[in-house]
């Protein structure tokens, strides 16, 4: 028997290729086995919009005669919000506002005011930090828990990553879905030290502020903050945004006494019964069942909308949009004639008590 010049035989080299055959043909039906710990296959944007979207709130502040509005997101059940800073703070009173509502998402956004913004709770500030841009707030009479949005680890985010953000851009719809993908990361933005965000080219505009930044798990892993729009000499910016990171809120969240983990990875989309979409934490919207903070009794002014300081002015003029696609001045002024309504109640009551004695 002949043997080449390793030593093999004819008849082991027979059987060696007839192995190696046999394998690529395997390789061709079954293609290569899994990698261990593959990441889970990404959800579609509508998929994480359906689970992520009750978790988002709009947050409306005012003093009275000014009103600002922003986004928020849920963290936790019991009410509590994360938020912007700039979104609750009076810059010309140096003060938070004194009056915060949180505003449910309904069912199905459909535009119509009425509808859109009918589940209304009074919300109160816990803590904020304008350096870092990040605010706390506290919604008040619940009658079930909130439906929660799970905070994801930013380091598990590499530039190139898809990201969505959910919120109530001007000239735009509420609760509007926008996506993008992480364009580089920042240390110390602004220099402020601590203060660690993404930038982003997904679509954000005033509004949008305070909103969560979300990756494809569904998860929070970013706090929408400010955009650039224009340089120094007058030219246009465009798809420039930043986030303040997950981990910068999860820490000085911490710092107020709230302890928030982070989320794990949700399993690969499509596979088994529940996996239609990334789920949240938390139950089904309470209605606007709770008390409302009382404002002044005088006949309601129109409100005065403010910048939004870290994001640029909107485009205005013959053909345009309105600045919003709902009314601040409207909001308001039904809030402090609901607020009216209470007190003029409340003042038959005790006269019917008197009346009684």
């Amino acid at each position: 028997m002949e043997k080449d010049m390793r030593g093999e035989t004819d008849t082991n080299r027979y059987v060696r290729r007839y192995v190696l055959l046999c394998l690529s043909l395997v390789w061709a039906v079954v293609g290569p086995a899994p990698w261990p710990d593959a990441p889970a296959r990404a959800s579609t944007p509508a998929q994480i919009y359906a689970a992520a979207a009750p978790a988002v709130v709009l947050v409306v502040a005012s003093s009275g005669s000014d009103v600002m509005s922003g986004t928020g997101s849920i963290i936790d059940p019991t009410g509590l919000v994360l938020t912007n800073s700039h979104v609750i703070f009076d810059k010309d009173a140096k003060a938070p506002y004194r009056s915060m509502w949180v505003f449910l998402r309904p069912d199905r956004v459909t535009g119509n005011e009425k509808t859109d913004l009918a589940l209304r709770l009074q919300a109160t500030l816990v803590a904020h930090d304008p350096e870092l841009d990040l605010a706390l707030l506290k919604v008040t009479g619940l009658s079930k828990a909130l439906p929660v949005l799970p905070m994801g680890d930013p380091a598990t985010i590499a530039i190139g990553a898809r990201v969505l953000a959910i919120g109530h851009p001007e000239q735009g719809g509420l609760w509007s879905l926008t996506t993008g993908v992480i364009s580089a990361e920042w240390e110390n933005f602004t220099q402020v030290p601590g203060k660690h965000v993404f930038q982003t080219e997904t679509g954000l505009n005033r509004g949008n502020s305070g909103g969560p930044l979300i990756d494809e798990n569904g998860q929070q892993i970013g706090v929408n903050t400010s955009m650039a729009r224009k340089a120094k000499d007058g030219l246009a910016i465009t798809s420039i945004s930043f986030a303040v990171k997950s981990s910068v809120a999860k820490e000085w969240l911490a710092k107020q006494g709230v302890q928030v983990a982070y989320a794990k990875s949700f399993p690969p989309a499509g596979q088994g019964k529940d996996s239609v979409a990334p789920q949240v934490g938390g139950t089904v919207p309470p209605t606007d069942s709770g008390p409302r903070q009382a404002l002044p009794s005088a006949k309601p002014q129109p409100a005065k909308v403010l910048e939004n300081q870290p994001e640029a002015k909107p485009e205005t003029g013959p053909g345009l949009p309105p600045v919003r696609p709902f009314s601040l001045d409207r909001l308001m002024r039904g809030l402090a004639q609901v607020s009216e309504d209470l007190e003029s109640q409340m003042d038959q009551m005790q006269e019917e008590i008197r009346k009684r004695r």
